[in-house]
């Protein structure tokens, strides 16, 4: 890559980054209007909710990226075709090739980041500030690590399991204590599902009694537990499907899918994740087309309109591929490439029709 080369990739990381920072801020600020109605439960304060915007903000970042590259790109693109610095590369022998070469060299800087931060740094944050959130906002609450989510309601003991690994997957383990705080009983269920503020639904529940040196067992399809622990708890305790990283997504389909558990959604977040990373390229290389023809005349409000317009939508249908792949029982590895391979199919035909 020449001193040109890099100059090209340099503007449009430049571009990126600058959109990427003005989403952020924006992003903050609704995040922190969400935090809004949280704050004075338990401990939960101004500053708290802070903290948890700024742990969720490289999620949200990493969400954002494909329209943060797109927009940006289209931004930088049309900064060098009006200052006419394209016209010179192209008078100076640099093909409509080469550009895309050197387009794609910051796609794929954008790309790495956005492997390492949705493997490696969104996921750990989001749930420290789940964590986090859970523990200033309930009082009884604990985290163990990988051995989930405790919370103490007078003589019951509640471990709501983690999504985190292979082993762990969201059900609820129930104990009951004596008043001199001895085990009398430990059940468990698959499915905890909040019917008001004080009770929850257990389905698929199996409970160990124990009574007079002698062990009990019996089976429920249904079971209602009565507990202040909320809804809200148990929300910030398990992991969503969508907060994994890839590696604890592919393993928790593997484990699903070899004990004859549904995976869809697991599926769905897994192929949507790699979908939005590789849209990062196709998003960069939407912007090329507007360094040629009447298209490079287009003014950076027209520019801002649109990659604002496509991103939009390309959010939107994402979000409604979802909802058709969870609802539907539709395939999820097809749908999670629907948005993706729509912007693909757009950005070959601009760039065959660039002259």
């Amino acid at each position: 890559m020449n001193r040109l080369d890099r100059y090209v990739a340099r503007t449009l990381l430049g571009g990126i980054a600058l959109v990427m920072a003005v989403l952020m801020v924006l992003g903050g600020l609704f995040l922190f209007m969400d935090e809004q109605s949280n704050i004075g439960d338990g401990r939960y304060r101004v500053i708290d909710a802070v903290m948890n915007v700024a742990m969720n903000l490289p999620g949200f970042a990493v969400e954002a990226l494909p329209i943060g590259s797109l927009v940006g790109a289209m931004l930088a693109i049309g900064a060098l075709a009006r200052s006419n610095e394209i016209t010179v590369m192209r008078a100076a022998g640099m093909s409509k090739l080469r550009l895309l070469g050197s387009v794609l060299g910051a796609g794929l800087v954008v790309l790495v980041v956005a492997l390492l931060a949705g493997e490696y740094v969104a996921p750990r944050l989001e749930q420290l500030a789940d964590e986090r959130k859970a523990s200033a906002r309930f009082e009884n609450a604990s985290f163990a690590g990988p051995g989930g989510a405790w919370l103490r309601d007078g003589n019951t003991v509640i471990n709501v399991e983690r999504r985190s690994s292979a082993e762990q997957y969201g059900g609820m383990l129930v104990f009951e204590l004596t008043g001199d705080n001895r085990v009398a009983a430990v059940g468990r269920a698959e499915r905890a599902t909040a019917s008001n503020d004080q009770s929850w639904q257990l389905d698929d529940y199996t409970e160990s009694r124990f009574e007079g040196g002698h062990v009990q067992t019996r089976r429920e399809s249904q079971r209602t537990l009565q507990s202040a622990a909320s809804a809200g708890f148990l929300q910030l305790a398990v992991a969503e499907p969508a907060q994994l990283a890839l590696q604890q997504l592919r393993r928790t389909i593997a484990f699903r899918n070899a004990n004859d558990l549904d995976a869809s959604s697991y599926e769905f977040a897994f192929w949507a994740r790699v979908a939005r990373t590789c849209a990062i390229l196709v998003a960069v290389l939407f912007a090329v087309p507007f360094a040629y023809g009447s298209l490079r005349s287009s003014g950076s409000g027209a520019r801002l309109t649109l990659g604002l317009s496509i991103g939009i939508v390309y959010f939107f249908l994402q979000r409604v591929v979802e909802s058709g792949a969870l609802v539907f029982s539709l395939s999820p590895l097809l749908l999670a490439w629907v948005p993706t391979l729509l912007l693909t199919v757009a950005a070959a035909v601009m760039l065959a029709r660039a002259r």
